[in-house]
């Protein structure tokens, strides 16, 4: 996904300095874009305080007393609870106290952890063999969790940088004791073994994808938080409630689903209710569907349910105060939208 610009030189990454941004945007999942870079630090306490992400948009926050200057993408290495890991900067300066405070991270109270030092080329390697890994030991972790009929998924490892921890991914529906597959695993690898449980959405967002628009998945570029989706999300958009069609890579409701909800509700603030019944003289028609952008209703008969009959919503409000006030239509065909009908003409060769 990275550019050529990522090469090393001389030991140590180059980086595009791009202004935290790649420019082919293939370094900045989930990155926070810094619009407050040319503005000095909220206070002298978050001034060494960085932000440093490693695989698939993990982050964490770390305090600089080691090196001069940092520039966001430069890799670190950086403390870790056994060893050390190694991550690249994503924010500094004057953004890094919104952060902390949309995390609830009080700089007074939270211990952070210290970036050590630039990589070396030996360190780089070591840390790009590791990853070249993560799949095989992925592989032989579900053998042996299958092994030990463990109703459990593991989506995803995460080597540390020396290579002597590694995170495992899983998913399930119960709960899972999974100690004796710590053991296996640890025997096996020779390494300190760290089980994470993740969601259906969040495995998604680590593996990424392209979603049915052609993009790739939100929760895997920008989207940080996984809100409720329900069906009536589809229903106010008039969508068809198909499994197959509302439904993500992760099997759960689109998140795009929540997008534009507001807005719709809005719009439908402004339409009658859909269970509006008008009466005529040729019988009780009722609504059949709504089309949000033409704002119009469409309505049909109740003994001739196969003609449908498009009206504005202000002509059907109107229909409808006429029949709250006791009077009743002839019929729809006077209110129906009137569309002009063209002729085409048509070219044989």
């Amino acid at each position: 996904m990275s550019c050529g610009s990522c090469n090393t030189k001389s030991g140590s990454p180059k980086g595009c300095k791009n202004n935290g941004v790649c420019g082919t945007d293939g370094c900045n999942k989930l990155n926070v874009f810094d619009w407050l870079t040319n503005l000095d630090p909220i206070g002298d306490s978050s001034q060494n305080i960085f932000e440093v992400r490693f695989k698939n948009g993990r982050k964490d926050y770390y305090i600089n007393n080691e090196i001069d200057s940092l520039s966001i993408g430069d890799a670190v290495v950086v403390e870790s609870s056994i060893g050390y890991d190694l991550g690249h900067i994503t924010l500094k300066g004057g953004l890094i106290p919104v952060q902390l405070k949309k995390k609830k991270i009080d700089i007074n109270d939270y211990e952070f952890l210290k970036i050590l030092k630039k990589p070396n080329q030996d360190e780089i390697d070591k840390w790009v063999k590791y990853r070249n890994k993560e799949e095989e030991v992925k592989i032989k972790s579900r053998q042996i969790a299958l092994k030990l009929n463990l109703s459990m998924k593991i989506s995803d490892v995460e080597f540390q940088a020396d290579g002597k921890k590694a995170i495992f991914y899983y998913t399930a529906s119960d709960r899972v004791d999974f100690r004796k597959l710590i053991i296996d695993l640890a025997r096996e690898f020779s390494i300190k073994v760290e089980m994470k449980q993740i969601g259906l959405r969040e495995e998604a967002s680590r593996l990424g994808g392209i979603g049915s628009c052609g993009r790739e998945l939100c929760c895997s570029t920008w989207l940080t938080d996984f809100r409720v989706v329900t069906t009536s999300a589809a229903r106010y958009q008039q969508l068809s409630l198909n499994p197959q069609k509302i439904a993500g890579q992760c099997g759960k409701l689109k998140c795009c689903l929540n997008f534009e909800l507001d807005q719709y509700q809005e719009a439908l603030a402004d339409f009658p209710s859909p269970k509006t019944k008008i009466k005529t003289d040729r019988g009780i028609a009722v609504c059949q569907k709504l089309d949000i952008f033409k704002k119009s209703m469409w309505f049909s008969y109740k003994n001739e349910s196969i003609d449908w009959y498009e009206i504005n919503v202000e002509n059907v409000k109107k229909l409808v105060s006429m029949n709250e006030k006791g009077k009743s239509v002839s019929n729809l065909d006077d209110f129906v939208v009137f569309k002009e009908e063209k002729d085409y003409e048509k070219s044989f060769v």
